[in-house]
């Protein structure tokens, strides 16, 4: 009897879970990513690029659109699949039947995925392990339609290019500017070019395998907007947490790697930059925003201050080389304003919203680069790197007076003039975000409370850099910053049967917006509100309305229009539960803060320690694993962050270089005592930090600075 089997192809290996209806945006909840920035992949959990968002992306572009292995007449069975760190993953199947003489499986395929910049890397292995020989035919098939990033999001579907052969043994494809590669190793016995497919005859003797490299490149003709960083050049310090949660560990190990492959560069800055390198800042986050954005890319840099200010530094020389100079409606730009985003193109997703490729359409950029340059100028950041910065910061600081104040009742606020930009313009920019506790929505102009939070903070922190550096106006700005306070405090606070808060915002004719939300926490420990204030608030954010479990609903599950999968209306933001966290320890209310962390903390396992940029708000109570927002990146970069910024709460960590300090007070991490934390920089210096079983706290420190130990 032969032992040689042979096979025809009946598998059709797109699968319907990839495909959303047309002109719907395609979900991601169930999608395997691997990323170097500027380049990522989406695909199935078997490997498979099958429809929907799935793909391999270089610079906005969807370079691969399809990408499949099969064998013929076998089915495959998916055993295995996922990351490896950030840019690498594995795909584990069993070819069903094929060379099997017992129930065991005999004939595997194991697909090792690896993304570098501008290039795709998969090696197809297939092994033997039966007592059999066996015979099939593999088939690569392999297509695109070359779509820009917000094509894909929109969902629709552009047909796909024909592809062309080179020297009979790569397929290639080109359109606008941007051209793609696909070859392989050993080269295939047959290129079928009209069907973008690379077929192998294989024979296995039993405990033989078989092996061939699939080689992606993907290029724009005019290079990339913002290059990759380079690998040797990562502008922090490594984290180690070793602590008695394992999860916290796996936490901060897992994010740390994320953010490290979403750096980019700023190609214009790197004959001004020290020592010649490129300025870096982080992506906003895989697949829709792995670009710079300016408060994304801001909050991030800020969280990840413990390690170093090299990130904070690159970030904030980023975006003061693109601050406003002049008044431009089409744009959104005015004179010291800080961008929105940044891409290629106009983005045109439909006939009532397009960006333009500049977009300066945010509130809250301008007094959080501020607040940046004042806390990096506390962490160590060179001198002379933040006084080459202070320009700029006048210019931010006269914008919040002269242009964030649109109609001069004192207040930054916004409205989009041009019909075409986001009708919201803070962190929650979607349309439907900012309501009454009713559920109606508030016309614009509208000031976000959050917003004069950030306004004051940056206020107050440039006006000590002002000080510092003896520059003119810091008298003039620290009553500026007083005078909001007082406003706020007349016209912002409200009440309900729980007590009194401050409202959401003050929509355009100036009455509150009395939502409930999380932006509560976004004002702790800013300096705005007073201590009794603060306790009020504190008392909010941990009732069981805005408290799910698993961090902070954006709005309150009492409030009409509550959706557990609104994107900002119910949801959950890692980074926004992170900074309420930080805020209540700044503010003197730990163990407030100890419960919201925990949250994140288990819903950080619950996602294979891999936040995504949001998930549904329906809470614990609802079941112990967080159920997903369907279409939301991951990794993003402030949820990765997030878990840096939880780690500096729990420790009560603080840096005032310039008054020669280090101040640590440990609070609810005894709760994942006894831990060593290695791998912090201030000024350029290591720090170490021990909490041992009983509370007590040692420190290694850089020269020149005195630990404070607050118990």
């Amino acid at each position: 009897m032969d032992s040689t089997v042979k096979t025809q192809d009946t598998s059709d290996p797109v699968t319907a879970a990839a495909h959303a209806p047309a002109g719907l945006q395609p979900f991601l909840h169930d999608a395997v990513v691997t990323l170097h920035a500027p380049s990522l992949v989406l695909s199935r959990p078997d490997g498979q690029f099958a429809g929907g968002a799935d793909g391999f992306f270089h610079g906005d572009v969807r370079a691969l659109s399809r990408l499949t292995v099969t064998v013929d007449g076998v089915a495959l069975a998916p055993v295995w699949g996922g990351p490896r760190g950030a840019d690498r993953a594995d795909f584990r199947a069993i070819l069903r039947g094929l060379g099997e003489t017992t129930a065991d499986p005999a004939v595997a395929l194991h697909r090792r995925r690896t993304v570098a910049p501008g290039r795709l890397t998969e090696d197809v292995e297939i092994t033997n392990a039966g007592i059999r020989r066996v015979a099939f035919r593999l088939a690569v098939t392999a297509g695109t339609d070359l779509a820009p990033m917000e094509s894909v999001k929109t969902g629709d579907r552009p047909d796909p290019l024909p592809a062309r052969s080179a020297d009979g043994a790569a397929l290639t494809w080109s359109r606008d500017g941007v051209t793609v590669r696909l070859a392989a190793d050993p080269a295939p016995d047959e290129v079928d070019v009209a069907s973008g497919g690379l077929s192998y005859d294989v024979e296995l003797e039993p405990g033989a395998a078989w092996t061939a490299t699939l080689r992606c490149t993907a290029a724009h003709v005019d290079g990339d907007q913002f290059p990759a960083a380079p690998a040797d050049a990562v502008p922090w310090r490594t984290p180690e947490l070793r602590s008695a949660d394992r999860r916290f560990d796996q936490w901060v190990r897992q994010s740390v790697a994320d953010l490290e492959r979403m750096r980019l560069t700023d190609p214009t800055s790197r004959q001004r930059a020290p020592q010649g390198r490129a300025d870096q800042f982080l992506a906003a986050g895989a697949p829709w925003f792995l670009t710079l954005f300016g408060r994304d890319s801001l909050w991030a840099a800020r969280m990840l201050l413990p390690l170093g200010t090299d990130l904070a530094a690159g970030t904030l020389r980023t975006l003061a080389r693109r601050q406003g100079a002049v008044v431009e409606p089409a744009t959104e730009e005015e004179p010291g304003k800080i961008l929105h985003e940044v891409r290629r193109a106009t983005q045109e997703f439909a006939d009532t919203f397009a960006l333009p490729p500049v977009y300066y359409g945010t509130v809250d950029a301008t007094p959080l680069w501020l607040t940046l340059l004042h806390d990096a100028w506390r962490w160590g950041m060179a001198p002379d790197e933040v006084e080459r910065l202070l320009p700029h910061a006048e210019s931010a600081l006269a914008w919040m007076r002269d242009h964030g104040d649109a109609d001069g009742d004192g207040f930054l606020k916004y409205v989009d003039r041009t019909g075409r930009g986001l009708a919201n313009q803070g962190w929650k920019d979607s349309g439907d975000s900012v309501r009454h506790q009713d559920g109606r929505l508030a016309e614009p102009p509208i000031a976000l409370c959050e917003v004069q939070a950030y306004a004051y903070e940056a206020a107050r922190g440039g006006a000590a850099l002002l000080r510092a550096f003896g520059r003119p106006g810091a008298d003039a700005w620290e009553e500026w910053a007083e005078r909001l306070a007082d406003r706020f405090r007349e016209r912002f606070w409200v009440e309900d049967a729980d007590g009194p808060y401050p409202a959401l915002a003050l929509d355009r004719r100036g009455r509150p917006v009395d939502a409930v939300t999380s932006g509560f926490g976004h004002l702790l420990g800013t300096g705005l509100l007073n201590r009794e204030e603060s306790a009020l608030l504190a008392a909010r954010l941990t009732r069981a309305d805005l408290d799910s479990g698993h961090g902070l609903r954006t709005l309150s599950s009492a409030a009409v229009g509550f959706n557990p999968y609104g994107y900002h209306i119910g949801s959950i933001w890692p980074h926004d539960t992170a900074i309420a966290v930080h805020g209540l320890v700044r503010a003197g209310f730990a163990d407030a803060a100890a419960p919201l962390a925990d949250g994140l903390l288990t819903a950080s396992a619950a996602f294979d320690f891999r936040l995504p940029e949001l998930f549904a708000g329906h809470g614990g109570a609802a079941g112990p694993r967080p159920a997903s927002y369907p279409a939301s990146c991951r990794p993003q970069a402030w949820a990765a962050a997030a878990s840096v910024l939880v780690l500096r709460a729990a420790l009560g960590l603080d840096a005032d270089v310039p008054g020669g300090t280090i101040t640590v007070a440990p609070g609810f991490a005894r709760a994942y005592g006894p831990l060593t934390l290695t791998g912090l920089d201030v000024a350029g210096g290591a720090l170490g930090i021990t909490l041992a079983a009983d509370g007590t706290v040692s420190t290694t420190a850089p020269g020149g600075l005195t630990v404070v130990t607050v118990s």
